[in-house]
């Protein structure tokens, strides 16, 4: 099984990106899904981030991810303990959906945080997916983000310098649909070259 991370700064497109890929065969993983499965009500995690955050980050009784964004992204101590408890919980998962997954695949873990968690070592392949910053800033602005939001976010996260330094493909997303889609099936086709020398 080849391992690959796909990572990139907030409003870079590597959602899409990632989509791409699973249409095109491979198995995806989004880490950002799976950091929201392990605070559900009902979880070890919900316990722990209630027990230090408080019912201010509930709505309706579920973790409110905008209202805890908002006080983690302003504080950064707080933000680090919030990552102690999400991040082992995200790897024990990760690691059981890869156990699942076929020696034949090509496994992409569509992963934010990749270099602020030391993480590319667990990886055959990185793959950065990048965009200039006005393009990041207008497509999370489309979403409804509020500027100060935005800044606080990106602020938060390592540059594109530093995923740069680490990565094997680059896909530049500056540009239409047409043109992700064919950057991303043309990795794509070097990542099965790569499986098969695996």
């Amino acid at each position: 099984m080849l391992k690959v991370a796909l990572t990139g700064g907030i409003g870079s497109g590597k959602s899409e990106a990632g989509r791409i890929f699973q249409e095109l065969g491979a198995t995806v993983i989004d880490s950002d899904e799976i950091s929201r499965e392990v605070i559900e009500r009902g979880t070890e995690g919900f316990d722990e981030v209630i027990a230090i955050f408080g019912d201010q980050v509930l709505t309706n009784g579920n973790i409110d991810r905008k209202k805890l964004g908002e006080i983690v992204f302003s504080d950064k101590l707080l933000r680090e303990k919030l990552e102690q408890i999400i991040h082992p919980k995200v790897k024990q998962r990760f690691d059981f959906l890869v156990s699942q997954a076929s020696d034949s695949d090509i496994l992409i873990n569509q992963i934010p945080l990749l270099v602020e968690t030391n993480g590319a070592s667990r990886f055959d392949k990185v793959i950065v997916v990048t965009a200039p910053l006005e393009k990041r800033f207008e497509r999370l602005h489309a979403k409804g983000m509020p500027e100060y939001e935005i800044k606080r976010r990106m602020d938060s996260q390592v540059q594109d310098s530093q995923r740069l330094a680490i990565a094997d493909y680059v896909i530049e997303n500056n540009g239409a649909k047409e043109e992700l889609l064919r950057e991303v099936e043309k990795i794509f086709d070097r990542l099965k070259v790569d499986a098969s020398n695996h």
